[in-house]
């Protein structure tokens, strides 16, 4: 279980900035506060950040995965490696699974890549990890970037609870749709 350290790397704004600008910055700071995951998602950073110093780019992604798996392990970040995510279809379980690269916190996914540049089709796998799980947040990470990692953060905004794949069994049970109805069904 591994964590880090980010850097924030914006200059200072000058005196004579104007009022939009000013609001701009404001808003960011607000959203930055709302952010899902947020101190978790800063170890995580960090932890991805310091194998990016000590090793750069230019190894296979197998490499950076046991790294990393050091690395979270060094600053105690609580980490699954390779985990089994069922897959299923119309509500059969399919003999596929999918298997990310990291799952910290028990809550999010962090897959890494170690390629020229990230493409659509690495976006649509974290994507698909995260609904197969019914997780809400991801992180998909290029080490092969230069002159820096890349890391992209994706959150499930629209994350929808499904009893019936959780908790097939409760679907007979009237009280407890009383217990989760509200915004999320």
């Amino acid at each position: 279980m591994r964590i880090g350290r980010v850097h924030a790397g914006e200059p200072m704004g000058e005196s004579y900035e104007t009022t939009e600008h000013t609001e701009a910055n404001t808003k960011k700071t607000e959203e930055m506060s709302k952010l899902t995951f947020k101190d978790e998602s800063y170890r995580i950073r960090g932890a991805v950040y310091e194998v990016y110093k000590e090793m750069g780019c230019g190894f296979l992604e197998a490499v950076y995965q046991e790294c990393l798996s050091m690395e979270f392990s060094f600053r105690k970040i609580p980490y699954v490696e390779q985990m089994e995510l069922e897959l299923n279809y119309k509500g059969d379980r399919l003999i596929q699974a999918y298997r990310p690269d990291f799952i910290c916190y028990g809550e999010i996914i962090v897959e890494l890549k170690a390629v020229r540049k990230l493409t659509d089709e690495h976006r649509a796998q974290l994507h698909n990890y995260l609904n197969a799980s019914r997780m809400r947040l991801g992180f998909l990470i290029n080490f092969e970037h230069f002159p820096k990692v890349e890391i992209e953060r994706i959150v499930k905004k629209f994350w929808r609870f499904s009893p019936s794949v959780l908790f097939p069994c409760v679907l007979c049970v009237p009280w407890f749709f009383s217990l989760i109805s509200g915004p999320f069904l």
